[in-house]
């Protein structure tokens, strides 16, 4: 669970800004989406299958070339 301690003088909105980040890193919501429906295991197994399928291939690739505006 994500627990912040709101400092004196600080504003609501940068509060729950580090709220919202704390929650993002600690994969609550993340969580939640994967959670909202029912998934029967075939189906995450095959989910599991075509993700590391996707990592392999991405790994193959290699790194993407970066451009610079002195390169151009």
């Amino acid at each position: 669970m994500a627990v912040i301690r709101i400092r004196d003088s600080e504003a609501f909105e940068q509060a729950f800004r580090r709220f919202k980040k704390s929650c993002e890193k600690s994969g609550i919501l993340s969580e939640l989406k994967k959670r909202e429906h029912f998934e029967k295991p075939s189906v995450r197994k095959k989910k599991k299958s075509i993700s590391a399928r996707k990592r392999a291939l991405k790994k193959v690739r290699g790194p993407r070339p970066s451009f610079n505006k002195e390169t151009l």
